[in-house]
């Protein structure tokens, strides 16, 4: 999955994009609000963590015009400033977290596995239907049929997310590339047909369909049936 780091602390900036690469997300890390507001209107994130203290545009700012355009990518705010009305204003501009510095990384995992499940409709961790569930907290999918639970790479979990949380919906090429690589990642041109080629491999070939000239989708049998 791929997540949108606004943080102009150079340290602090770096410990997260490697962290959360380390834990299986594309991380494209900008340093100032008039980035994050261009960078977020691109679209194709499932997160983004944003520092209010940016340099250029705060993050207040950048918060307030991605709502004003009707963008619901999910926001964790990561700031220093610890007064209420701070943490007040950042929620009614529609922050969908705050986190106060310094934090500890697992916690922060734990809120955007939070704020991203809360986006898909659920206060559970599954998604997906009786055919095939994907367990966001642990990567894991659950094909039918197998007692053992599939072990994914981070790109076949974020491919499998972008698909089964819109099932039934043609996803096109350029789209999966966006949900699945950040800026910094070189892609080939064949490199979603390898993705779902291996995917097919280990979930049949009947799960991830083929519209030719269009794009690739899940049978919208898959809508979430989370308990």
């Amino acid at each position: 999955m791929r997540v949108l780091l606004a943080e102009d602390d150079e340290m602090l900036g770096r410990g997260l994009a490697q962290a959360l690469a380390g834990a299986g997300w594309s991380v494209d890390w900008v340093r100032d609000g008039a980035l994050a507001s261009s960078a977020l209107a691109d679209g194709g994130y499932t997160c983004m963590l944003l520092d209010l203290g940016l340099p250029g545009q705060d993050g207040t700012e950048v918060l307030r015009r991605a709502r004003q355009r009707g963008d619901k990518t999910p926001v964790i705010v990561l700031t220093a400033r610890d007064g209420l009305d701070d943490r007040v204003l950042g929620l009614d501009l529609g922050a969908d977290d705050y986190l106060l510095k310094p934090f500890a990384f697992r916690e922060l995992a734990a809120r955007m596995r939070a704020v991203v499940r809360r986006r898909d409709g659920s206060a559970h961790s599954l998604i997906g239907g009786d055919a095939l569930r994907l367990d966001l907290s642990t990567r894991e999918a659950f094909l039918a049929g197998r007692d053992e639970a599939l072990v994914l790479t981070a790109r076949e979990f974020a491919l499998l997310h972008a698909l089964l949380e819109r099932p039934g919906a043609i996803l096109s090429r350029e789209q999966l590339e966006n949900r699945i690589y950040g800026w910094g990642e070189e892609v080939t041109s064949n490199a979603i047909d390898v993705l779902i080629h291996g995917m097919r491999r280990k979930l049949g070939t009947d799960v991830i369909r083929n519209v030719r000239g269009l794009g690739w989708r899940v049978p919208a049998a898959q809508a979430p049936a989370n308990p």
